[in-house]
């Protein structure tokens, strides 16, 4: 039985951290992650810069903006972000992660705020951001519809947030955790409980009653073909969201 803490699942802190100094290699156990990040940074770019007003093909489009990534491992996402021009803090569970990414980021020269602290922790401090990002994180969280209501206060007035995460239907179960775990091996076996994965409909519930609107569900899907990820209409596996918290 996973070991929980309201909101967070401790076995499932534990696993990420025992891989922190793996985050930044390529071919490694996060390779499914390098490979979706593009696609990744471009609906986070594209859905700020929508909200916000900004072009996004200007060169640091993103500057002036607040944004804080929630369970930011080593910093895939959070370093292109502050490449782009936010103000980005980075924070995790696991100290593990949050030193890999502090190591990776100076090498880098980037100024990223990390810190090793719990969402819920951090959101009590009071501090709010223009984007609150959740990246493959609410499928891993005992009970959303909370941990969606305890960091909903962080996003500002007019501010949104973005989620990326899994839908729970046979197909995402299939191609998620059959094909990707225990056939082709893209991540380790046991990474996801599809008891666990999100619909889009349930997360728009949870974020309504934390004072959130839905504005788009986009999906992601795999091309074998092409060996790419595609932005889609289809939600049944993977999906982005974005919510907007009123002015």
């Amino acid at each position: 039985m996973a070991q929980t803490d309201g909101t967070l699942d401790r076995d499932e802190v534990a696993r990420f951290a025992k891989l922190a100094g793996e985050w930044w290699d390529a071919n490694g156990p996060f390779k499914p992650l390098h490979r979706i990040n593009p696609l990744r940074l471009t609906y986070i770019r594209d859905q700020l810069c929508r909200r916000f007003v900004r072009d996004p093909k200007q060169g640091g489009s993103l500057k002036g903006l607040s944004v804080l990534d929630i369970g930011c491992g080593g910093g895939l996402v959070a370093e292109p972000l502050a490449r782009l021009g936010a103000a980005v803090t980075g924070i995790d569970p696991a100290p593990e992660n949050v030193e890999a990414a502090k190591a990776h980021a100076k090498g880098a020269g980037l100024d990223i705020a990390y810190r090793p602290v719990t969402a819920e922790a951090f959101a009590v401090e009071g501090g709010t951001f223009d984007a609150v990002l959740l990246l493959e994180v609410v499928e891993h969280v005992p009970d959303v519809p909370l941990f969606l209501k305890s960091v909903a206060p962080l996003v500002k007035p007019g501010g949104v947030m973005i989620l990326s995460t899994l839908n729970r239907t046979l197909k995402a179960y299939a191609l998620a955790i059959v094909g990707a775990e225990l056939i082709l091996r893209w991540l380790p076996a046991g990474t996801h409980d599809w008891n666990r994965f999100v619909t889009p409909e349930e997360l728009r519930v949870a974020l309504a009653r934390a004072g959130l609107t839905v504005s788009d569900v986009t999906g992601m899907v795999y091309n074998p073909l092409a060996d790419e990820w595609l932005l889609s209409r289809d939600t049944g596996v993977n999906y982005f969201a974005t919510a907007l918290r009123p002015d």
